[in-house]
């Protein structure tokens, strides 16, 4: 898997003949570490690409050094997530060890085998033909249809998260996240936490597993054809509502290009051959039989509340000196205030 640019510099401490005698006593066919690089994006777990002295690339996704708000970073709930969906029609990368939190790098991680494709960080895919756009997004929304589907107790993640009342609880759990790592004081996301809270929508009995950080820049196409062949960062994954996830891939049709996270308003999506929030949704229901979503008002609310909520930690842990790419904090600043606005005024214009 190559989701990431190298950089050389590693974010944890460790001695890398005791790490290359570690991988070779658990991570079958491994003939010793011949090369290290930490992948320069991304906010969260801090990804190496790994080189053996064969010759064969591995990747090593690591929690963070320093301490961690309880239950971030899961990187054996991502390890477990990608084992079970190995044999499904969800694209993953193959696991090939997971740690304890005592390992040779002071921090849990898992080993996964290296994928040779193309990630795209900007959803407008600039560099790609219309027809390429098309079918890139039609694989996007076809493979969270798939993912949505794929039964938990027939892959053995009946347990993986708690059922009923998803969304009381991510609301619950993701305003304590927040309140833990609040940076300065917002009104926008005080007020929304307030409406979220007093507008919570019925809990209808879906439920699924969810990948929680669903977007174009957390998959992996092939080299040369919008063929996608793996889905990535299953950090926040859980037993959840779809919608979720639904609502959280929408949510990047509303961000500016110029945001942090790059979205696609403003642009003419029909030129560029990308489809609009309608037709996305509506495809998506299409491909699971299922209704229009009701509500879908607060689905987009809690959606861009949540965001603001994990970059708040993000920008937190940058501020702490142990993010994995602690660059951009004026920007990550200007990027929550975004979001907190807009998780408010599509709350105000559902209660109009």
């Amino acid at each position: 898997m190559e989701p990431k640019k190298p950089m050389v510099k590693p974010l944890h401490t460790f001695d890398l003949e005791v790490l290359s005698a570690y991988l070779k006593h658990y991570v079958s066919g491994f003939t010793g570490l011949a090369g290290l690089e930490k992948f320069s994006n991304g906010q969260s777990n801090p990804t190496y690409k790994i080189l053996d002295t064969s010759g064969t690339c591995y990747v090593l996704r690591a929690k963070p050094p320093g301490k961690l708000l309880k239950s971030a970073h899961a990187v054996d709930r991502e390890f477990r997530v990608m084992t079970a969906l190995a044999e499904t029609a969800v694209p993953v990368p193959k696991m090939l060890h997971l740690s304890g939190d005592d390992s040779p790098i002071g921090a849990q991680f898992l080993v996964m085998g290296y994928l040779s494709g193309t990630v795209f960080w900007d959803p407008a895919l600039p560099e790609c033909s219309k027809s390429f756009r098309t079918l890139a997004y039609s694989a996007l929304v076809e493979t969270l249809a798939a993912l949505h589907e794929v039964d938990p107790h027939r892959v053995g993640l009946e347990n993986f998260g708690r059922p009923g009342n998803y969304f009381g609880r991510q609301v619950s759990r993701w305003t304590h996240q927040y309140r833990a790592s609040e940076t300065q004081n917002r009104p926008d996301m005080d007020w929304t936490i307030d409406w979220l809270s007093q507008n919570l929508v019925e809990d209808d009995g879906q439920m699924s597993i969810v990948h929680g950080d669903y977007r174009l820049d957390n998959v992996m196409f092939d080299v040369h054809t919008p063929k996608m062949i793996a889905v990535l960062d299953w950090e926040l994954s859980t037993l959840g509502h779809p919608f979720a996830d639904l609502a959280y891939q929408c949510m990047g049709l509303r961000l500016s290009q110029d945001s942090l996270i790059k979205g696609l308003d403003t642009l003419d999506r029909t030129a560029l051959g990308i489809p609009d929030e309608v037709e996305y949704v509506a495809q998506y229901c299409a491909l699971r039989g299922i209704k229009l979503p009701e509500n879908w008002a607060f689905y987009m609310a809690f959606s861009f509340f949540r965001l603001a909520a994990i970059l708040e930690g993000v920008l937190h842990r940058a501020q702490s000196g142990n993010a994995s790419n602690p660059k951009g904090m004026g920007a990550m600043n200007s990027t929550i205030i975004t979001l907190t606005k807009a998780a408010k005024a599509t709350a105000q214009q559902a209660s109009t």
